[in-house]
């Protein structure tokens, strides 16, 4: 697998690879990598003849300093566990993806306003400059997103809507540790003790799927969060699967999902699950 540094180096390959008619996959990545990332390569790798990686710490996307700061980077370990499956791993410098700060501007509507959109002002945005220039570089027949970040499909595929783009959008299922908590670059930052008791946001979840009303449901999620000291709840939505809005009842939509954010010390975590 050979590694690229710079975007001149990237379109250079790209247009070969594109030259000799071969299919590319490409996987976004933040790095810090684990299984999660790695189904989503693996698939690309079943799926295209060329895949590509990138990772990048997209400074853009993150509303809080701090977080962007702690954010963990391993990139010769992610290097070492792609190397099996990736052709190309693309780890630019900000520098080398932003010369000058990005004045791009992208609304994405509905989609975007909800959960991590209100929670996180500006956030999408940056998610939309750097997936934009990506898929514009690396011209990809399918670029590849776990379902874990659920929002920043529906948001990804209004962009590729918007800006008409070819690229397919594949989305991927969420990928589980052991005991339930769903993969994240941050679990990293969790202490053992916090990593076990995370794991009850997803039995929260599954043990709410048995419960048939939604105000019942988010009545049900909300005071079993509240029995962990080490969590903090920013937002347990229940909404429509394909617009993201806010439901009150099963038969508001044909998919209903409930989307949750917690806080486990100073650790943001994300997950979701399907109702209907």
């Amino acid at each position: 697998m050979l590694v690229i540094n710079t975007i001149a180096e990237l379109t250079r390959i790209v247009d070969e690879v594109k030259s000799e008619g071969k299919t590319i996959g490409l996987v976004p990545t933040m790095g810090a990598l684990h299984d999660g990332h790695l189904s989503l390569i693996k698939r690309a790798r079943l799926e295209n003849e060329v895949v590509f990686v990138s990772i990048f710490v997209n400074p853009v996307q993150f509303n809080n300093q701090d977080d962007l700061v702690k954010y963990p980077r391993t990139l010769e370990r992610d290097v070492e566990l792609i190397g099996e499956y990736a052709d190309y791993a693309f780890a630019p410098t900000v520098e080398e993806v932003f010369p000058t700060p990005p004045t791009e501007e992208y609304h994405f509507g509905p989609v975007e306003e909800v959960m991590e959109g209100a929670a996180r002002p500006g956030h999408f945005n940056g998610v939309g400059v750097i997936v934009r220039r990506l898929l514009d570089w690396v011209r990809p027949d399918k670029a590849y997103f776990g379902e874990k970040d659920y929002q920043q499909i529906a948001v990804i595929r209004e962009l590729v809507r918007q800006c008409d783009i070819k690229s397919e959008i594949v989305p991927c299922p969420i990928v589980r540790e052991p005991n339930g908590l769903a993969m994240s670059s941050r679990n990293r930052r969790l202490t053992p003790e916090q990593f076990e008791t995370a794991a009850n946001i997803h039995r929260i979840l599954v043990e709410s799927q048995q419960l048939e009303d939604v105000p019942q449901i988010k009545a049900f999620v909300e005071a079993e969060i509240a029995k962990y000291p080490e969590f903090k709840l920013d937002y347990f939505e229940i909404a429509d699967a394909d617009t993201l809005q806010t439901v009150h009842s099963m038969a508001d939509a044909a998919g209903v999902m409930g989307f949750i954010t917690v806080y486990v010390g100073e650790v943001r975590l994300i997950d979701n699950i399907r109702y209907k």
